[in-house]
């Protein structure tokens, strides 16, 4: 599966983006879709999961109460919703994808960058 990240921008703290993560190919044997982030000099981190057959979600302690990640299956698209952005989530941000039967994030988006500073 193919994966095509969009929506990054600079915004001012407390501001909201919604990033979206458009993915093609098969994409039938998607078990889970995800978005990562990672910030300058820091290691890359989940940030939430979503299983993409039944719509199960998690997030990382930072984000929780913040973000909210979504899919359509019709448009084989994964939303990520952040709000109340703070200077700490400025980073890139992936999409990733998992396929059924495997423990590893095997599909990657191209990153987009989220800066958030006044």
């Amino acid at each position: 599966v193919q994966l095509q990240a969009s929506g990054g921008g600079l915004l001012q703290p407390g501001g909201s983006l919604r990033l979206s993560c458009t993915a093609s190919g098969r994409t039938s044997n998607t078990y889970r879709m995800g978005w990562f982030r990672q910030a300058p000099g820091k290691e890359r981190e989940v940030v939430a999961t979503i299983r993409w057959s039944a719509g199960s979600t998690s997030y990382s302690d930072s984000v929780k109460g913040r973000f909210a990640i979504s899919r359509d299956n019709t448009k084989n698209t994964v939303d990520l919703q952040m709000n109340s952005l703070k200077p700490e989530d400025t980073a890139v941000y992936y999409c990733a994808a998992q396929r059924m039967f495997s423990n590893t994030w095997g599909s990657w988006g191209q990153g987009t960058l989220v800066t958030v500073s006044s």
